[in-house]
């Protein structure tokens, strides 16, 4: 969706390709560091921020102009996502036993995946229904509810007894 977007806004295609390159270059880089700071301060406020940061990075794409303000959006997405992907995969790992972790995890990343491919349906009908800014601001929204509702119904993962242990050495 981002590369129609840009597109419209006629961006060149190198311009396209270093936006497209810069939410995947900034989250590779930045879960290296969140996945460990994870560990020290748990799980649920890093999942919650980094949905709400991802919702209003995505909504703030259609509301600034210019390759610079998109550049940036992009790389607070990335940090959004970097926040979120990691820890999602160790909050899931913290609640299932040994024996069983694995099955977890795999179930995890089905759910995750499958994720991908209904978001993009779900792009593709809106935008084809209300146009492609529109479907951005929708999945923005829905992006930054989906924080909300993690806020109000998840439980920390991490143990205080681990939280303790990690944090004093």
């Amino acid at each position: 969706m981002f590369p129609l977007f840009f597109a419209a806004h006629s961006l060149s295609i190198a311009q396209i390709g270093l936006l497209a390159g810069i939410y995947p270059g900034v989250w590779g880089a930045t879960q290296l560091l969140t996945g460990a700071l994870s560990d020290r301060i748990g799980r649920k406020g890093m999942i919650v921020g980094g949905m709400l940061l991802q919702g209003v990075a995505i909504g703030l794409l259609p509301l600034l102009h210019g390759f610079g303000w998109w550049a940036l959006t992009m790389g607070l997405l990335g940090l959004g996502t970097a926040l979120v992907y990691p820890t999602l995969l160790a909050a899931v790992a913290d609640v299932a036993h040994p024996d069983w972790r694995a099955s977890a995890v795999g179930v995890y990343r089905l759910w995750r995946d499958s994720g991908y491919a209904i978001g993009a349906l779900l792009a593709g009908v809106l935008a084809d229904l209300f146009g492609v800014t529109w479907a951005i601001g929708i999945i923005a929204g829905l992006t930054f509810l989906s924080g909300v509702v993690v806020q109000g119904v998840m439980a920390e993962t991490l143990s205080r007894k681990r939280l303790k242990q990690v944090s004093t050495g």
